[in-house]
């Protein structure tokens, strides 16, 4: 029985399930977290001294971006599934180089932002805005890191298809959750109003 146990236990598959059960948790908690601070914007919009923001239009662009950088990532782990490396490569760098993209976007959106003298303080509305799209940026950045590790690992584990396929599959499925996450706060961000708020509360 313990032979038989030791034949069909494999190393790859536990670290495989495990890594994926791990970012399953993060990105749980990780939506707990903004999800709060959406009801914590929802509730101060009522308030007197609330004034909404203009959107800037670079936000479109981060959408853009975004989204390009999960797909490419998604054409990596499918290459990378097929045996096919370099493709596999070359689109691994075209989606980190998308999420990069995206950070600079968003920092152009806030040059805007500021040169329209909204402000972090006197505002909540733009408080929100700048706090809400910060915490994103900082959770790109974050996936950023493991992309650079999955950047490494297409390098150094060639010989190690199904590991490395792992890696890059990991890596899109966080941007996919991003890009979600994102399209949630550009919404709530840009539409979510104190009327629609008391609508859903059944309190319109």
């Amino acid at each position: 029985m313990n032979t038989t146990t030791l034949q069909t236990w494999d190393p790859a598959t536990t670290r495989a399930r495990a890594a994926a059960t791990g970012l399953w948790l993060l990105m749980g908690v990780v939506s707990v977290l903004f999800g709060l601070f959406l009801v914590a914007y929802a509730m101060r919009m009522e308030a007197t001294d609330w004034s909404p923001i203009g959107m800037p239009s670079q936000l479109w662009l981060s959408s853009g971006l975004l989204l390009a950088g999960g797909l490419l990532l998604q054409r990596s782990a499918t290459a990378a599934h097929a045996l096919r490396h370099a493709q596999a490569r070359r689109l691994l760098l075209a989606g980190g180089v998308a999420a990069m993209a995206f950070l600079g976007s968003q920092l152009w959106a806030w040059q805007s932002l500021l040169d329209a003298r909204v402000v972090l303080a006197g505002n909540p509305a733009a408080s929100f805005f700048y706090v809400l799209t910060a915490l994103h940026g900082l959770h790109v950045i974050g996936g950023l890191v493991a992309w650079s590790a999955t950047v490494q690992a297409a390098v150094s584990l060639p010989a190690e298809p199904r590991r490395l396929a792992l890696h890059i599959t990991l890596c899109a499925r966080y941007w996919h959750f991003l890009f979600a996450v994102w399209v949630v706060l550009f919404a709530a961000l840009g539409w979510l109003t104190p009327e629609v708020v008391r609508f859903i509360c059944g309190r319109a």
